[in-house]
């Protein structure tokens, strides 16, 4: 059969096309990954004791904004560079704009404070745990997140794995977020930020060979 035989046959065919289904294929994953952290956190660890206290405070609701933020700004990063051709520079500006802030946040709190009180703030009383949890907690979401990459067509298979990384590292975070009770912005500016940055580092390296189509 010849391709413009095909090409008509398939044109007279009237089947309907599900404009939706791509998104399907590209959201469930990242709804699930969110799932699966938050139910690994509740099932083994639990949230934080003094929850309801805590839920009061907006520093609370400050640190679950971190990671958030950056999970749907690098997930709309992710699906951005999936499509090539499409512009990224604002969705890459937004990923970006969480960490910028608490940054700025962690140095005015450092910058205000008494020196003697700058080492506590910084390694609050879990740095070591949150380190290792976050990253140790984001291996099914990065599944998940690089699943969802490959329901695309990326060109930039290292970033396009770095940010599957990020997404992953940022679900995981803000499922340990509803069990650590950390709520210093210098403790969230480094610990958070290097949990979510470390998957993100293997994604990279990641990328080229489980992205290459």
């Amino acid at each position: 059969m010849k391709t413009q035989d095909l090409v008509s046959r398939l044109a007279a065919s009237g089947a309907v096309v599900d404009r939706s289904a791509m998104r399907r294929r590209f959201w469930s994953p990242i709804a699930w990954a969110v799932v699966v952290c938050v139910v690994l956190v509740l099932a083994f660890v639990g949230p934080r004791d003094d929850w309801r206290a805590a839920s009061l405070l907006p520093m609370f609701w400050l640190k679950l904004a971190f990671p958030a933020a950056t999970a749907i700004a690098a997930t709309m990063l992710l699906r951005a560079l999936g499509h090539p051709g499409a512009r990224t520079r604002a969705a890459a500006a937004s990923t970006l704009l969480p960490f910028a802030l608490v940054w700025m946040m962690a140095l005015l709190v450092i910058a205000g404070s008494h020196a003697g009180d700058r080492v506590a703030l910084l390694l609050g009383h879990s740095w070591l745990q949150c380190l290792l949890t976050i990253p140790a907690l984001s291996m099914p979401a990065f599944a998940l997140a690089f699943s969802a990459a490959r329901t695309l067509a990326p060109t930039r298979l290292a970033l396009s794995g770095a940010i599957a990384g990020l997404v992953a590292g940022a679900v995981a975070a803000l499922a340990y977020a509803l069990h650590c009770d950390e709520m210093q912005a210098p403790f969230l500016a480094v610990w958070y930020a290097l949990g979510m940055l470390a998957p993100a580092a293997l994604g990279w390296l990641a990328g080229p060979r489980l992205l290459r189509w």
